[in-house]
């Protein structure tokens, strides 16, 4: 778990789901087992409480991300403004959940993703994008690209060439250079191979 601290107010904890294992969570159980996620997040705000060192009261906005092949991110923030009827041992959370089914990986090196797409390519994978940013490599591949595929399978073979990534598809196409916008994994095979 990952914790960090964005303002006064806001924070953002970022959960693999090697992490969610670890705690007895599967996939299925943040969509079904309503019990046991409010745990979770019971126990995660606890825990960033202690690490962060913020005091939390009041109303909580809690925003959850599904993140495809990278785990649950989770951003919490605590309303300021106190109400008159405030009591000091209650805390309630609005919570949203969104799932998303694009991937995103950064990789190290421009190599690293010429050979990943030979792999993908031998799957019958040919779209996807490909930008630059912050000295990383970054492959995104969406639900039109994934179409048909085994998801599973695409984020293991991904997962030996790079690390999967928290950043967001908006970030990418505001600040990252574009290498290939569309149909990455054919421009690769058809300049490289």
């Amino acid at each position: 778990m990952r914790l960090e601290k964005l303002s006064h107010n806001k924070f953002k904890i970022f959960l693999t789901f090697d992490d969610l294992v670890e705690r007895g969570i599967t996939r299925d159980d943040l969509w079904y087992d309503l019990p046991r996620v409010h745990q979770l997040f019971h126990d995660m705000m606890y825990e960033a409480t202690d690490e962060l060192g913020i005091e939390l009261f009041g109303m909580l906005s809690v925003q959850v991300h599904l993140l495809q092949a990278q785990g649950m991110l989770i951003v919490v923030t605590q309303n300021d403004q106190l109400d008159d009827d405030f009591d000091d041992d209650y805390i309630e959370m609005k919570v949203t959940l969104d799932e998303s089914k694009e991937m995103i990986f950064a990789f190290g090196t421009f190599e690293d993703i010429i050979q990943v797409s030979q792999h993908l390519h031998h799957l019958g994978l040919d779209g996807g994008e490909v930008h630059h940013f912050d000295d990383y490599y970054y492959m995104r591949l969406d639900e039109e690209d994934l179409k048909e595929q085994n998801r599973e399978h695409i984020i293991a073979i991904m997962s030996e060439f790079a690390s999967p990534s928290t950043i967001t598809k908006h970030r990418l196409l505001e600040y990252g250079k574009p290498i290939f916008k569309e149909l990455a994994i054919q421009q690769i095979i058809k300049y490289f191979y």
